[in-house]
């Protein structure tokens, strides 16, 4: 827990991208749509890759970052059954992490409109920009407690097993016994002496001797 709080706090910002298709006739048919939703898979793939990114670094002027540093804190995933992409990006600065998604869905929205022409041309629009991320996704001191607490407690079990396993002392004296083969005559009781009692003790010792 004391690790996860003195790690720099991580924001996520994540923009909607609608895969669709230019048509020159009536509705898409069924068929269509699941074509599109197996395209949305495509565009997906697509959004990690050095062409956006570097476009996104060139637009924004971002010259304290390479094109392979904003690749790092891309990611995108299709919504399985739709023709939805969410596109998110990371960063320490939440208003920079909205900045760069936005961007981000600008830069795959014209980059697909540039190779796909035609009367049925694949189309990416931003459906919901992405907005400012009010608290981080990481990290997590909760979680991460709970997680040291549950690995502590097991491995606190395992080594009080293996401790026991392979210690080699004797704990009662039928064990004595058993390894040895003599018999037990007699057992020195542990017992402890109180503060009190010791400076008791020694008070005593010294008037012998001053004696």
């Amino acid at each position: 827990m004391g690790f996860s709080l003195l790690q720099t706090p991580t924001y996520e910002a994540s923009v909607m991208i609608l895969v669709g298709q230019n048509t020159t006739g009536d509705m898409p048919s069924a068929v269509d749509v699941s074509d599109l939703q197996e395209l949305a898979t495509t565009v997906a793939q697509a959004v990690p890759t050095t062409p956006i990114a570097e476009t996104v670094v060139e637009r924004l002027n971002l010259q304290e970052e390479s094109a392979n540093a904003v690749l790092e804190n891309i990611s995108a995933e299709p919504d399985p059954g739709t023709m939805f992409v969410n596109v998110s990006y990371k960063d320490s600065d939440p208003e920079k992490a909205q900045l760069i998604a936005n961007t981000i869905g600008k830069v795959l929205s014209d980059k697909i409109s540039e190779v796909s022409v035609g009367a049925n041309a694949i189309t990416a629009t931003v459906w919901e920009p992405a907005t400012l991320p009010g608290t981080p996704v990481s990290p997590d001191p909760i979680r991460d407690g709970i997680i040291a607490f549950v690995l502590g407690s097991l491995l606190g079990v395992v080594l009080a097993f293996l401790l026991e396993y392979v210690s080699s002392s004797w704990d009662s004296p039928e064990e004595v016994e058993e390894v040895s083969g003599i018999p037990t005559f007699g057992v020195i009781p542990r017992f402890e002496v109180s503060a009190s009692r010791t400076g008791e003790i020694w008070r005593v010792r010294r008037e012998a001797n001053s004696k």
